[in-house]
C-alpha cells in the first residue's frame, strides 16, 4: 500500500493506493467485461448453468430421468415466479441426481450459502468419472471468492488439461493466477509484520529474573530482536551474567522458536559493510579481504577462527573479544595474536557498546 500525504499542518489527507485485481466474481457481476457475454449461451442442459453466463431455458435431466426432470421443471417454475427459496426446497428432494444437485448448488451460491454450494459441487465431482466442466468452473469461482486460490487453480487446471483452449477456463485462470500472486504478496507482508512486531517486543515483557533483566538493561539489549544479535559468549562475558540467567533466556527464546545469535549472520553482514565504510581510510579493501590463512597465526588460533566462521581480516574486525574467548581452545595467547595482527593493519576487534 502506498500512502500520499497532501496538505500542510492540520490539513493532512491520506490517499491509499491499493493494487487492483480482477476476480472471477468481478467479471460475473460487472457488464464492463465483455468476455463473458461473448461466451454466454442459452441451453436446456441442466449442467450448462455457469456462473457469469446467461440463464438457461427450462432444464431437462439427461438420460431420460423423468423424476429429475420433473423436479427441475417445478423448481424452474418457482424461480420464474420469484420464489427462489421454494425452488431450493424443491431441488433438495432430488440431490441424488447430478443435474438437480448442480442446479441446487448454483442457487445456494446465489443466496449466499457458499458452504452448501461447495459441498454439492464436490459431491458431484466425486460421483462423476469425468467431472463436468461447468461444475469445475462454478466451483473455481466460489473457491477463489473465499480465498482458496489453490483450490480454484486446481479446478481450472483439470479443465485445461483436457481442453487447453477452453475460453472461459483460460479467462478464469488468468484471474486466479493474478489473485494468487497478490495473495502471496499480502501473506508475506502480514508474516513480516508479525515477525517485526515480535522482534520489537521489549525484553521486560517476558518473565525473567531481576538479575537477568538488569544485565540485559546494562548491555542495552532492549528488545527481543536485540537479543537475537548477541551470542552466548557475549552474554556470559558480562559481569553478574551467569549460567542461570543464560538458561532463563534460552528457555524463553526456545518457547518462541528463536535462539541466541539467530540474527548474527545478517547482523554481521550489515556490520561488515558499516565497518568497511568506517575504516577505509585506515585499511584498503585488499587488506580487509585478506584471508586469515595468509596471516601469521598459530595453528590453534587459526582453527579457532575457522570454527567461528572468520575467513578474512574484515570478518575478524567485526568480532568481539567475548566471541573469540567463547570458542573452544581459544585462550589469552591466541587473543594476543589476533590483537597484534589487527594492530599491524591499524585495526582492532569490535567493542560492545
Amino acid at each position: 500500500m502506498l500512502e500520499w500525504l497532501l496538505g500542510g499542518f492540520g490539513g493532512m489527507v491520506t490517499l491509499s493506493l491499493v493494487p487492483c485485481r480482477v476476480t472471477i466474481r468481478d467479471r460475473e457481476q460487472n457488464p464492463e467485461f465483455p468476455e463473458l457475454t461473448a461466451m454466454s449461451h442459452e441451453s436446456s442442459n441442466a449442467l450448462d448453468t455457469v456462473i457469469g453466463g446467461s440463464s438457461i431455458g427450462t432444464p431437462v435431466a439427461s438420460g431420460g430421468n423423468a423424476d429429475a426432470t420433473t423436479v427441475l421443471k417445478e423448481a424452474a417454475s418457482l424461480e420464474a415466479d420469484g420464489n427462489r427459496i421454494g425452488a431450493i426446497e424443491k431441488l433438495q428432494t432430488g440431490t441424488a441426481n447430478d443435474e438437480v444437485a448442480f442446479r441446487l448448488a448454483y442457487l445456494l451460491d446465489l443466496v449466499g450459502e457458499e458452504g452448501g454450494s461447495i459441498s454439492l459441487y464436490e459431491e458431484i465431482i466425486q460421483r462423476q468419472t469425468r467431472p463436468s466442466i461447468n461444475v469445475l468452473l462454478n466451483l473455481s469461482v466460489i473457491l477463489e471468492d473465499r480465498g482458496d486460490i489453490i483450490g480454484a487453480e486446481r479446478c481450472l487446471r483439470q479443465i485445461l488439461d483436457t481442453d487447453p483452449n477452453h475460453p472461459r477456463a483460460r479467462l478464469f485462470m488468468k484471474d486466479v493466477l493474478s489473485s494468487k500472486d497478490m495473495y502471496y504478496d499480502e501473506e508475506q507482508a502480514r508474516d513480516l509484520a508479525k515477525q517485526n512486531a515480535l522482534l520489537d517486543t521489549p525484553v521486560t515483557d517476558f518473565e525473567l529474573s531481576v538479575r537477568a533483566r538488569n544485565c540485559l538493561k546494562k548491555m542495552q539489549i532492549r528488545t527481543l530482536g536485540d537479543l537475537l544479535k548477541v551470542s552466548e559468549a557475549e552474554l556470559l562475558s558480562y559481569k553478574n551474567f551467569g549460567e542461570t540467567s543464560l538458561v532463563e533466556i534460552n528457555q524463553m527464546l526456545t518457547s518462541k522458536g528463536l535462539r541466541l545469535g539467530q540474527s548474527l549472520q545478517s547482523h554481521y553482514s550489515r556490520m561488515r559493510e558499516e565497518i568497511y565504510d568506517e575504516i577505509r581510510d585506515k585499511a584498503s579493501d585488499e587488506i580487509l579481504n585478506k584471508s586469515i590463512n595468509n596471516l601469521n597465526f598459530s595453528v590453534r588460533a587459526r582453527k579457532a577462527l575457522q570454527l567461528l566462521g572468520v575467513q578474512t581480516v574484515g570478518d575478524l574486525a567485526t568480532r568481539t573479544e567475548a566471541e573469540l574467548m567463547g570458542v573452544k581452545n581459544f585462550g589469552a595467547t591466541s587473543l594476543v595474536e589476533v590483537r597484534e595482527v589487527l594492530g599491524s593493519f591499524s585495526l582492532e576487534l569490535r567493542k560492545l557498546d
